[in-house]
């Protein structure tokens, strides 16, 4: 089965690139100097930052639905991204080096299942829930500290 892995737009952090400390702040957002590798996973391009490269600390709205599953957490984002990943059948290396909380959801944002895997084996798992056809698009998430990863959709869906 066909899946597709996006980081998210980065017009929606352009705003907050090369802004002042005291102004991310505001948003309730931090720079960092990326110290160690892996460590600062990016969701635009979806990788780990290099060492010296700038992110930001954000809180993000990864699941909007009007349900009891409407999520936020933080996520890193390089600074300066314009271009999100958009991956054909491939996970990631940032994806496939850690264990990861694979959440399916259907059209109107209600989870239908989840599991726990390890990022290297998370193909099968995504390849099952999308059997599943009221399942209409995955969330990745890191499980060690629970934040959004990336989203997954069959190929082809938008």
């Amino acid at each position: 089965m066909s899946f597709r892995v996006r980081g998210l737009d980065p017009l929606q952090f352009t705003h907050l690139y090369g802004l002042p400390d005291p102004d991310l702040a505001r948003f309730g957002a931090r720079r960092h100097t990326v110290t160690a590798k892996p460590g600062f996973p990016d969701r635009v391009e979806l990788r780990d930052l290099e060492i010296g490269e700038t992110a930001i600390l954000l809180n993000f709205e990864h699941q909007p639905a009007e349900t009891a599953y409407r999520s936020r957490h933080a996520i890193f984002v390089k600074e300066g991204a314009t271009e999100p990943a958009d991956l054909l059948n491939v996970l990631p290396e940032v994806i496939r080096v850690r264990p990861i909380s694979l959440r399916a959801f259907n059209d109107a944002g209600e989870m239908l299942d989840a599991d726990l895997v390890d990022g290297a084996d998370l193909v099968p798992l995504i390849e099952r829930f999308f059997e599943q056809r009221e399942v209409a698009y995955l969330h990745a998430h890191y499980a060690k500290r629970g934040c959004f990863a990336a989203l997954i959709t069959r190929s082809g869906s938008d």
